[in-house]
């Protein structure tokens, strides 16, 4: 039974968790300045305690009481907030994220979420809010509310349905620490639209101020592989595109980047439910939002060189 908006906040205050809706994905959400609820979290999705977690909150302003935001950073702000991306600042002095939900950084990572049900629960809430993806570390983050209920449901004390996510992959992170912007994590925020607001990206960047970077991540349990033009003994092929594949296990039929995105992380969860020797990928452009697609694929493979 899906929680009321209310119902989240008094869990939330009295330290409990609560599974949260976002346009990107589900996330197991906590006070992020409570770190025994913080601590709840790593513990519930064995998520190693040296990966940071993003601050969800319900504005600009909110952002600011928690981070030190630059001029760049407030641009790439009202850009794209409320939605898909996660802005990695210098963090401010003050216990309304724990330490331990920034791991130990002298950064944070912040964010204000697109999904009405989640603005109207950190509006409420009136603090950030940490709400890494509602599944246990390593496999594909939920998309649904049922898969998020199957993966964390038995840590949360409440949740919210809010529908499929309509992105379907996490936000895209940047970091604009030291007088550099870097894109630390693709998302649906492209390159080319962060670029169109800031300028060039730099190369590289600190990979461990952001989530989502562990090498093995995002993965099923039958092995994946990518770039697959047809599906080998006992694979079941999700297909990109026109003609590849079996209808019923397309990505998207038409080629399109964001049905794709959209259909990823439930279509690995619906196929691995079949129990296949393995998860065949066809191939997708490495451009635009494909850049993010194809991040969490390679990481689902294990390969990310």
């Amino acid at each position: 039974m899906s929680a009321s908006d209310e119902d989240a906040v008094r869990v939330l205050r009295a330290g409990g968790l609560v599974i949260l809706p976002t346009e990107t994905v589900y996330g197991l959400a906590a006070d992020a300045g409570n770190a025994a609820a913080v601590a709840a979290i790593f513990a519930a999705k064995g998520r190693p305690r040296f990966n940071p977690l993003i601050a969800h909150v319900a504005d600009l302003l909110g952002a600011e009481a928690v981070a030190e935001l630059n001029e760049a950073a407030r641009a790439l702000a009202e850009a794209f907030w409320p939605g898909p991306l996660t802005i990695v600042a210098p963090a401010r002095a003050g216990d309304a994220v724990c330490d331990l939900a920034r791991a130990g950084l002298d950064s944070i990572a912040v964010r204000v979420p697109g999904h009405p049900r989640a603005r109207a629960v950190l509006s409420a809430f009136g603090g950030p809010v940490v709400a890494p993806s509602a599944n246990r570390s390593g496999r594909p983050s939920p998309t649904t509310f049922a898969d998020a209920v199957e993966e964390t449901g038995f840590a949360a004390a409440g949740a919210i349905d809010g529908g499929a996510c309509v992105v379907g992959v996490e936000s895209t992170v940047v970091s604009v620490m030291d007088g550099r912007i870097a894109l630390l994590r693709p998302g649906s925020v492209t390159r080319a639209e962060i670029e169109a607001q800031v300028g060039p990206l730099a190369a590289g960047g600190e990979g461990r101020r952001s989530p989502g970077r562990l090498t093995l991540h995002y993965a099923p349990d039958a092995p994946v592989r990518i770039e697959a033009e047809a599906a080998g003994a006992g694979e079941i092929l999700l297909g990109f595109g026109p003609g590849a594949g079996d209808p019923r296990w397309s990505l998207s039929p038409a080629g399109d980047l964001r049905e794709a995105a959209a259909n990823l992380f439930r279509m690995l969860r619906e196929a691995d439910r079949e129990r296949p020797a393995g998860i065949a990928v066809s191939p997708i452009p490495d451009e635009g939002l494909g850049e993010a697609i194809n991040d969490r694929l390679r990481r689902a493979a294990g390969f990310t060189g």
